[in-house]
């Protein structure tokens, strides 16, 4: 698999999302990191139901807590952005590299300040409507998609 970026999901709280992000992923052949505990049986119904028959097909890879998370992000040498509502650089403004992993936190909490801290980079999807927050599974969405098109070789041809 040629690796552009990967999807790391804290602690997941709704399995119909990480089931959407997992189908996602499988479409554009990208690895998702699990960081457990999540807030659902990850055989749940909403899962399967959201990830269809793609979640064979997705690269999942599951720590056991964020420790360990950290633990393989080190020995891999990989840069960690995560997207908050508190981030001040808006997403669309920053260089992707390949081997980034994008962070998402839990639907109800985000993520605590110790994992905040420990990101290389923190983003922003401005939200000009005024709302408060958008649904994971549509960040991730859109994120991604920022990232592979900065990353794709013919973003690459069309700049030069």
């Amino acid at each position: 698999m040629h690796e552009t970026v990967r999807i790391a999901l804290y602690q997941p709280d709704i399995a119909g999302n990480t089931g959407t992000i997992l189908r996602l992923a499988a479409c554009l052949a990208l690895g998702v990191d699990l960081i457990e505990p999540a807030g659902f049986d990850l055989s749940d119904r909403a899962l399967r139901r959201a990830g269809m028959d793609y979640l064979e097909r997705a690269a999942l890879t599951r720590h056991v807590d964020w420790t360990a998370f950290e633990g393989w992000r080190a020995s891999e040498g990989r840069r960690l952005i995560l997207f908050t509502t508190r981030g001040a650089l808006p997403f669309t403004d920053f260089s992707f590299r390949a081997g980034d992993i994008l962070l998402f936190g839990r639907e109800s909490a985000g993520v605590p300040d110790s994992v905040r801290e420990a990101a290389d980079h923190r983003l922003l999807i401005p939200m000009p409507g005024g709302g408060r927050s958008l649904n994971v599974a549509m960040s991730v969405a859109m994120a991604t998609g920022e990232a592979v098109r900065q990353l794709s070789p013919r973003s690459a041809a069309v700049a030069s």
